[in-house]
């Protein structure tokens, strides 16, 4: 029996949803659908390790095919909205990793097997729309996230993610650093951080830990490691986590000290620019060639169910959306270790952790 949690249960709603519905709607930057801009869904192609399944949606029904193009079933499209809001009630009630053993033989029985796509691919759903501005059909892999359940990960936590930072100025004795480390509570690394420069020290950005990480930020921009820094310093000085707001903050401080006398955004481009890569292909961990995985863009499952695509030839507005909606989030220090005062020869280090989430 499977067992998935909300997000992952998402994309097979949102399997079952597009298939009855036949059309994806795009979205705007409050994710209310544009009535007036939407794409029909001609087909969605699923791999099972049972084989490869193509999907096409008729007038009325959903053809399922085999690799050979042979046809197995053919199914109403109604009943795959019915299905749909079948599994948007058992989501909506269920907590963890929960069964949906109803859901699962309807899944059996139109040849679909496996709940999540692979976790290092950003694509989750594979469709071949109808661009009615180009008159083109075209494959395209879309990113599902979902507002079912908690708050999905845009850039992912880990030891990866580390940026460390001397501590210059201040003077720090072994017991003021056995001190400031062994504050504990919700709010240690805001305690942590203000004990720092309470004492005088500053933190200045010395480099990405990992170095995979490192030199794909660098492929992007080779400012993008300072300016994340620089956010993630500001958002304990401020109490700001929304990215939007933190973006803001540092433009008017331009700690990289940048001609704005003609009032370009550098660090919102530069930000929006990290987000669209991480959004579509790019892993920290992993070295990045600058290839795009979900080369459509984003699909999203709103709380009320409804689904708006954010499609990469719209890449201003797609931009827009990552941009309005992702906040810097604090992970787990003692997993990614993180957050504590470390002493090498006569050089103190610090580290915080990166992780970016959508609300």
């Amino acid at each position: 029996m499977i067992t998935a949690n909300k997000g992952e249960w998402s994309e097979i709603y949102a399997f079952f949803k597009l298939l009855g519905d036949g059309i994806l709607y795009a979205g705007d930057q409050n994710l209310d659908k544009i009535n007036d801009l939407f794409y029909p869904i001609i087909m969605i192609l699923r791999e099972e390790t049972e084989g490869s399944f193509n999907y096409k949606r008729n007038a009325q029904d959903v053809s399922i095919l085999n690799s050979d193009k042979e046809e197995l079933l053919r199914v109403p499209a109604d009943v795959f909205l019915e299905e749909a809001e079948k599994l948007l009630r058992v989501i909506n009630s269920g907590k963890g990793a929960f069964a949906a053993p109803k859901i699962e033989e309807f899944m059996n029985n139109i040849f679909c097997y496996s709940v999540k796509a692979k976790p290092s691919d950003k694509t989750d759903i594979k469709i071949v729309l109808h661009d009615k501005r180009t008159k083109l059909n075209s494959l395209m892999g879309f990113s599902i996230k979902s507002q079912l359940g908690s708050d999905s990960t845009l850039l992912n936590a880990g030891k990866t993610t580390n940026f460390r930072y001397r501590i210059v100025g201040g003077s720090f004795s072994d017991s003021d650093i056995d001190r400031i480390n062994s504050i504990t509570g919700r709010t240690k690394i805001i305690q942590r951080v203000d004990a720092i420069r309470n004492n005088g020290g500053k933190l200045v950005f010395d480099c990405v830990d990992d170095r995979a990480f490192r030199n794909n930020l660098l492929l992007l921009d080779s400012d993008l490691g300072k300016i994340l820094a620089e956010l993630l310093v500001l958002q304990f000085r401020t109490g700001m986590k929304q990215l939007r707001d933190l973006v803001s903050c540092l433009t008017q401080l331009n700690p990289l000290n940048y001609d704005n006398v003609t009032s370009v955004p550098y660090y919102e481009y530069k930000i929006k620019h990290l987000l669209t890569s991480t959004a579509l292909g790019m892993v920290p961990g992993s070295p990045w060639t600058g290839r795009f995985d979900a080369n459509g863009g984003y699909i999203v499952v709103k709380k009320d169910g409804d689904i708006v695509c954010y499609h990469f030839y719209d890449r201003n507005r797609f931009e827009d959306y990552l941009f309005n909606n992702a906040y810097l989030e604090r992970p787990s220090s003692s997993r990614h270790e993180y957050a504590s005062i470390i002493k090498d020869s006569d050089v103190l280090y610090f580290k915080l952790n990166c992780q970016i989430r959508l609300r």
